[in-house]
């Protein structure tokens, strides 16, 4: 019975290595695959459906309302402003601060917790159309004309931030809840945002957003024993990267929700081409 259990042992490990092998291809066959594809799932990958959110527990919101015009004569240039914080800036459970942060850490706390999800929409809208300046740069000359709180940010006007910036639109946001909940055997970590789209050519509102996003995590139990270790579990799940990893849904899942511009596309590829061409005969001396 031992050899035949070898022997099945050693079947099952060939085929397995067999099928492993097939899961791959050459480089060359991979390097004759041909670019520009039109990719599966565009506009459904990474966006949670009703499965998902069963799964996991994510009761959700997420709104983006978008300007009629708007898919008309989409803004190409965006700039990203500094997200403010309307929270309290303490680390807060179940409604309650269980930090003493005094003046100046809650103001460098306010400034993370914004700054974090402003660098996930960053990295979200930077993989549509769209061209996204780098929040360096635009920190940069914000700091250069004295706008350092959102108090200054909100009176200089739209049109005055697009000659400054060079961009097209700005994108206004705001945290509008970053904390945790711990019951026994349920803890959950909450993030919001909301904020708007702004054209930087005549201040209309392109579009506007509101959402949040909870990572949850239940550990049903039945008798004393299971109960007491699952929710120490439960608390332990209480992490730094269960918050960021819903910062990165909640932004992921807005941007998703902000509809494909073919306009946009075809703008950005004609430029691109009149560039090379205006570039080519440059070089050639014409």
């Amino acid at each position: 019975m031992g050899s035949m259990d070898h022997r099945l042992f050693l079947i099952l490990t060939g085929l397995i290595a067999m099928i492993a092998g097939c899961s791959q291809v050459s480089y060359e066959q991979a390097a004759a695959r041909p670019f520009f594809e039109e990719p599966y799932y565009a506009n459904a990958h990474g966006r949670k459906t009703w499965w998902d959110r069963l799964v996991e527990l994510d009761p959700s919101r997420l709104n983006v309302n978008v300007s009629k015009d708007y898919l008309e004569d989409p803004p190409e240039r965006l700039a990203v402003l500094p997200f403010l914080d309307e929270g309290s800036a303490q680390y807060i459970v179940d409604k309650m601060p269980v930090t003493i942060r005094d003046r100046e850490q809650r103001q460098r706390w306010a400034w993370t917790d914004a700054q974090r999800l402003r660098g996930d929409m960053v990295g979200y809208l930077a993989q549509r159309e769209f061209i996204v300046l780098n929040p360096i740069s635009v920190d940069a000359v914000l700091e250069e004309h004295g706008v350092d709180n959102g108090k200054k940010l909100a009176q200089v006007d739209p049109q005055q931030l697009g000659q400054w910036l060079h961009a097209d639109a700005l994108v206004y946001g705001m945290v509008t809840h970053y904390e945790s909940y711990y019951l026994f055997l349920v803890s959950a970590e909450e993030v919001g945002v909301r904020g708007r789209m702004v054209s930087t050519h005549d201040g209309r509102v392109l579009l506007r957003f509101d959402g949040d996003r909870y990572h949850v995590n239940p550990m049903p139990a039945i008798d004393p024993i299971d109960i007491a270790i699952n929710s120490a579990q439960t608390l332990v799940d209480m992490r730094d990267v269960n918050i960021a990893r819903a910062e990165d849904e909640v932004c992921r899942e807005l941007v998703l929700r902000i509809p494909d511009s073919p306009v946009l596309r075809q703008r950005l590829m004609d430029q691109a081409l009149e560039d090379e061409a205006r570039s080519g005969a440059y070089r050639s001396g014409t």
